[in-house]
């Protein structure tokens, strides 16, 4: 499972509602990662309301046209991957054509994400800007979210861990009533059953690509 829990985002099946139960043994599963100091200061916002995922998705919506206008994008199809900074292994048009159905995906995901039966917006309690304290707490509540779509991977549903709507956080705090000055988003993850199960492991490469003994080698 470790090796084919995917980012999905085409084949999420936006028809299909999710019960509360699943969502909930999820969670239940979720509490038991690791965090710091054993203190759980994150949080999770499931939203279900049809009025608030529109809005919610319409933010991120926003925040992913202002990525498509900038170079990041463009630069992602570039060289081989290892001129862009990824580890593939292939030639330039390899490359370039998963790249490009990652992209594809992506739009597919901002043009459709108001559809989701479900939105989870992991949170941590706390807007410390201390950057030890960032690290700590967003150590946690990845760990967490981690958990929780792992989770929903064995039961059959998609997740994607996106944050593109954090460029508009005060904006979402707003709209799902949460107080901005002492609770902090990490990302925006629509949760839905997948069409088909026949995930497949991606093309990541060597794992001496991403080994160093020591000392840095790369």
């Amino acid at each position: 499972m470790l090796s084919t829990t995917r980012a999905v985002r085409k084949r999420l099946d936006f028809e299909r509602p999710v019960p509360e139960s699943v969502l909930r043994e999820c969670i239940e599963l979720a509490v038991q990662a690791p965090t710091a100091s054993n203190m759980q200061t994150w949080h999770f916002v499931l939203v279900t309301e049809r009025d608030n995922i529109e809005a919610i998705a319409g933010l991120y919506r926003r925040g992913f046209e202002a990525y498509v206008r900038g170079p990041t994008l463009a630069d992602r199809t570039a060289g081989d991957g290892r001129s862009t900074g990824g580890r593939f292994v292939g030639g330039d048009r390899i490359w370039a054509a998963q790249q490009q159905r990652v992209i594809d995906s992506a739009v597919y995901l901002a043009e459709n994400m108001h559809r989701s039966p479900v939105l989870l917006i992991p949170c941590v309690t706390t807007r410390s800007e201390r950057p030890t304290d960032v690290v700590a707490e967003g150590g946690s509540v990845v760990q967490a979210a981690w958990s929780f779509m792992l989770a929903a991977r064995e039961r059959g549903l998609g997740t994607c861990w996106t944050t593109l709507h954090l460029a508009y956080e005060r904006e979402a705090a707003e709209i799902l009533e949460l107080p901005y000055e002492k609770v902090r988003q990490f990302a925006l993850i629509p949760v839905a059953y997948t069409i088909g199960t026949d995930f497949k492991p991606a093309n990541r490469g060597g794992i001496e690509d991403v080994i160093s003994w020591n000392r840095w080698s790369r």
